[in-house]
């Protein structure tokens, strides 16, 4: 079994390249969101079934735009629909001091 030394020249060199690794992780850009979604994307995202979803765009909750019998849905618009049904965490009662 051979041993190898590790020196401090080794050390820095390492960390030169970690920092320099976490920082290009930091500056790139996020990964771009689909604009436009399908049905059954929607669903999944959603976990809802075809029948809700329909619902959702009866009573106009979701946006949609049809073309060619295909319904596609702003991704913008979904998150503004969960933004404005977001509901707040009431304070829990059982964790106070």
């Amino acid at each position: 079994m051979a041993i190898e030394v590790i020196t401090r020249e080794d050390l820095n060199e390492f960390r030169t390249l970690l920092l320099s690794d976490l920082n290009a992780i930091f500056n790139s850009k996020p990964q771009q969101q689909k604009q436009w979604l399908k049905s059954s994307e929607v669903r999944k995202l959603l976990n809802i079934s075809p029948g809700t979803l329909q619902n959702l765009r009866v009573n106009g909750t979701i946006t949609y735009t049809k073309i060619g019998g295909i319904l596609y849905y702003a991704s913008n618009d979904l998150d503004k629909v969960l933004e404005t049904n977001k509901v707040e965490a009431a304070p829990n009662l059982f964790n106070r001091k």
